[in-house]
């Protein structure tokens, strides 16, 4: 490529030894200034080079605004004047010096632009370990709970490997959470406002479609149903569905976006959720579309999962119609109803197998945030006519109750991790994992755990990325063991 393409190019060099924060604004800005950012890794030969060009190449292959990369065997304004690149771009900290590039652009018309790039101690690679790395040094698993209800942890491995080609099918609000990583820059000088930097964006696929490949990393034949906007998210995130196997029955509204998270995070902490979507319920129309997909999927179907988030996904008429033709069918029934900064009510949620509220859940659901938790889960498994109720209390564990020969039997299970990075998938992945258990034919105690232990995984790291069989069974061999 060159000036006279359609596309217009930018180009950056040097050695990258480690890829920092200030790369990565200089890399932002230069991508901001063209269609195309090319970017040239220096070779071994080069001064102050510390690591192998392949090993360069390939940190720099990782950020995902770098259209290309290129090993130098030689001088950058050399490849330069091949090139003919619209726009390089250089640190501002060479503003001042030579530049040998100055005549290589001279010699074509191009431009050279310089642009702060200062250091930052954060390396690329410590902000994606929040991401991809599960610290699993934060874990411990109770022994008390397994040994009251007489189940080896070993066994969990077993219970793993029933679910593999489990048929689920999930129903629900698809959503899109972008995690924006930030340098804390300090306080604004003209109003109390905290000012950052973005450093990097990460996009994942949540909501049910976050419970959707959970389902499928724990080995499932997953397929999943929901309303999408007509936007290029939808698209996104559908795509990303697919890529990791899951089978999308989608209907698109063009009365809302796709549904849209985005976190803005720095020093580890989130500092402010922007929400785009609407609320209302999908039309007759696309219901009964909906109603049909899930009825010709509900013939190979062993779990069917209600992962509502009260975005209008699941109005009460399809709930009802969907769960009427599942037992019909002999298919169990689960569910869970988020109600975070929405409202929800999960007892709309009739006769199922399982449903997972947190306490602010089960209280509105009551409408009752006075009386005791005991007294709630009494009261909410009753209305719900739920087989099981799992009450989640975020940092102290959860409250397990079954109904059992009419009688109500609860017990409760501490938190795993109590050094959470990130506890938005918490939920999802207790969900998804205690469900398929129970449908595996395990207890609602051995099933709790197993989903307990799935949760404290995900929330080892940042973003609710799929958890996977590896990762479970890593841990369920973990010798990290405490009492309660």
């Amino acid at each position: 490529m060159a000036c006279g393409d359609s596309k217009s190019i930018a180009f950056v060099s040097g050695n990258f030894n480690v890829v920092h924060p200030g790369h990565l604004r200089l890399l932002r800005f230069a991508a901001e200034q063209a269609d195309v950012l090319v970017v040239g890794v220096n070779s071994d030969k080069v001064h102050g080079v510390t690591l192998p060009q392949d090993m360069r190449l390939e940190n720099v292959r990782s950020i995902s605004m770098v259209d290309y990369t290129v090993g130098l065997d030689g001088p950058a304004d050399t490849y330069i004047a091949a090139l003919k690149p619209n726009v390089v771009v250089k640190g501002k900290e060479f503003e001042t010096g030579f530049n040998a590039e100055q005549a290589a652009v001279d010699s074509y018309g191009g431009q050279l632009i310089f642009s702060s790039g200062e250091l930052r101690f954060a390396s690329l690679s410590l902000l994606e370990r929040d991401y991809s790395d599960a610290d699993i040094s934060a874990i411990r698993k109770p022994l008390d709970f397994p040994n009251r209800h007489r189940f080896e942890i070993s066994r969990l491995r077993s219970t793993l490997a029933k679910m593999s080609g489990m048929r689920v099918l999930v129903i629900g609000d698809l959503i899109i959470d972008e995690y924006v990583t930030c340098d804390a820059v300090g306080m604004s000088q003209e109003d109390p406002t905290i000012v950052v930097t973005p450093i990097v964006s990460k996009t994942f696929v949540g909501g049910a479609g976050g419970v959707a490949a959970h389902a499928r990393g724990l080995g499932a034949d997953v397929r999943y149903c929901t309303i999408v906007g007509e936007d290029e998210f939808a698209k996104l995130a559908l795509n990303s569905l697919e890529e990791q196997g899951v089978r999308c029955d989608h209907f698109a509204d063009s009365t809302r976006p796709t549904t849209r998270k985005q976190r803005f995070r720095a020093l580890n902490k989130t500092l402010l959720r922007v929400n785009q979507l609407r609320h209302h319920a999908a039309s007759a129309d696309i219901q009964c579309k909906m109603l049909t997909a899930v009825e010709a999927a509900l013939a190979k179907c062993d779990l069917v999962l209600f992962s509502c988030f009260n975005y209008g996904c699941l109005p009460q008429d399809l709930v009802d119609a969907i769960a009427v033709k599942a037992r019909a069918a002999g298919v169990m029934l689960a569910a869970d109803s988020q109600a975070s900064s929405q409202v929800g009510d999960v007892s709309r949620f009739k006769d199922m197998a399982l449903i997972t509220p947190t306490e602010r859940e089960a209280r509105l659901a009551l409408n009752d945030f006075e009386t005791g938790l005991a007294a709630i889960a009494e009261r909410l498994i009753a209305k719900a006519r739920a087989k099981n109720l799992v009450i989640t209390l975020g940092a102290e564990g959860m409250l397990i109750n079954t109904l059992r020969d009419g009688a109500l039997r609860t017990d409760r299970l501490p938190a795993f991790n109590h050094s959470p990075k990130d506890v938005a998938g918490a939920g999802d992945s207790f969900f998804i994992s205690s469900a398929m258990a129970l449908r595996a034919g395990e207890d609602i105690w051995q099933s709790s755990y197993f989903g307990a232990l799935a949760a404290a995984l995900q929330v080892s790291r940042v973003g609710n990325s799929p958890l996977t069989v590896a990762e479970i069974v890593a841990e369920i061999e973990e010798s990290g063991f405490s009492h309660d």
